[in-house]
């Protein structure tokens, strides 16, 4: 709830406007129309700006139209329809969604920033943000992927904290994005653990699922994370505890779930990609659920073992089992995911999975197939391929050095 002293109303900014994207903003902009206690109504949605024209299909289409007749602003189309008619066709957004082609614009004055780009482009989107957002904003991540360098393996909510100088929480679920801008009930994980600056209403610890985890501060041992400087909250703004964070996104058909976290729901929402990915070539084989089944369970195994090695001090067990963000996304991903369906495509008509993103993802990415390149990346470095053997052996299918019939061999226990 918004304390007595809370003077201020937090701006909202959807970074990103894809399919996922599109959704968030749907459902934010509800929520901030319902709580104008605690949110500004409006919400600025950020647009990558590119000339779109409205499918011969679509419900907005009309001969005689000026709209229809030659392509438009995607933004302005977005604001002049209130719908995404090229990544999310056929479902209206609130009328407080504004479409915004100016990132820095989009996010002036926000005080919650919501990330919902391929991961690819998170480190371009910070970088034009960087010192021109207000000092105190904070950001949740609904991105899934991490990033990897020679130095070692980070977040992605880590990233866009230490780019901005913020705090970054992050949101991962069992959660296709059609079919909860459809109203179809699903759950998600949202990871914020408030930060002791912050907190003057402060969320109680306890739970199985709760972390100290602190991305940011001082005291992080990453050194990378230490070049960060967090700046409080001003005590004229409604806190960002955990009841107020699920107000910004828990609706009838969105349930939210919140822990603390933030590195277990993170991971969870990257490696279940590249699991997908493994799913989708034995059933690309015809090989049926048992095998999609066998594939799950060794992934799981190999995400929950991924996180002890790497952040043994961060990351709960308990939320790769208990959380929408763990087993309950694999299990979404592994039916009915993009990455899934794609790799399934690609071994049916018996192509490469960059041609299937070419004709099936209307210029959207894989977030699977750059996670599992990354993964790879880093478990090399590490001397532990060995160790992941269904990680790696996504990644060999990839480059072309194995084939997927030679998964059950690969992934088969040698102990």
């Amino acid at each position: 709830m918004a304390t007595l002293g809370a003077l201020k109303k937090h701006k909202v900014t959807i970074v990103g406007s894809g399919n996922w994207g599109t959704t968030m903003a749907k459902l934010v902009a509800e929520n901030t129309k319902i709580h104008t206690d605690l949110f500004e109504e409006t919400v600025q949605m950020w647009v990558h700006e590119e000339q779109v024209t409205i499918p011969k299909e679509s419900r907005h289409f009309d001969p005689t139209s000026e709209l229809a007749n030659k392509p438009q602003k995607l933004s302005e189309l977005v604001n002049k329809l209130h719908e995404n008619v090229k990544y999310l066709p056929n479902i209206t957004l609130p009328p407080n969604v504004i479409a915004n082609a100016d990132i820095v614009d989009a996010c002036k004055n926000s005080t919650i920033l919501v990330f919902v780009l391929p991961h690819q482009f998170i480190a371009r989107a910070c970088d034009q943000l960087k010192g021109k957002i207000v000092p105190y904003t904070r950001a949740i991540s609904c991105t899934k992927g991490v990033d990897v360098s020679e130095k070692g393996i980070r977040l992605l909510s880590e990233s866009i904290g230490v780019r901005l100088s913020i705090y970054c929480g992050a949101l991962s679920g069992a959660n296709i994005a059609s079919e909860i801008a459809q109203e179809k009930y699903s759950e998600t994980t949202v990871a914020y653990d408030p930060p002791p600056l912050d907190s003057r209403a402060p969320t109680p610890k306890g739970s199985p699922t709760s972390s100290n985890v602190d991305l940011i501060s001082p005291s992080n041992p990453n050194p990378s994370a230490r070049s960060a400087r967090l700046q409080a909250l001003p005590s004229d703004y409604p806190p960002l505890s955990h009841e107020n964070v699920r107000k910004l996104f828990h609706r009838p058909y969105f349930h939210v779930r919140l822990v603390s976290d933030v590195a277990g729901v993170s991971l969870g929402g990257a490696l279940k990609n590249i699991i997908a990915l493994a799913a989708g070539f034995v059933d690309g084989l015809g090989w049926g659920d048992n095998a999609k089944a066998a594939v799950m369970r060794v992934g799981i195994l190999e995400m929950v073992a991924f996180g002890k090695a790497f952040f043994e001090d961060s990351v709960h067990a308990s939320t790769f089992t208990e959380e929408s963000c763990g087993v309950a996304d694999v299990v979404t991903s592994c039916m009915g995911g993009r990455n899934f369906k794609c790799a399934k495509m690609a071994i049916e008509k018996g192509i490469s999975i960059d041609e299937v993103e070419k004709t099936q993802l209307n210029g959207q990415k894989l977030q699977g197939t750059s996670t599992a390149y990354e993964v790879n990346s880093f478990l090399k470095s590490q001397g532990m391929e060995a160790k992941f053997p269904l990680f790696t052996a996504v990644y060999n299918i990839l480059e072309g050095n194995v084939k997927p019939e030679q998964i059950p061999d690969l992934i088969e226990s040698k102990s």
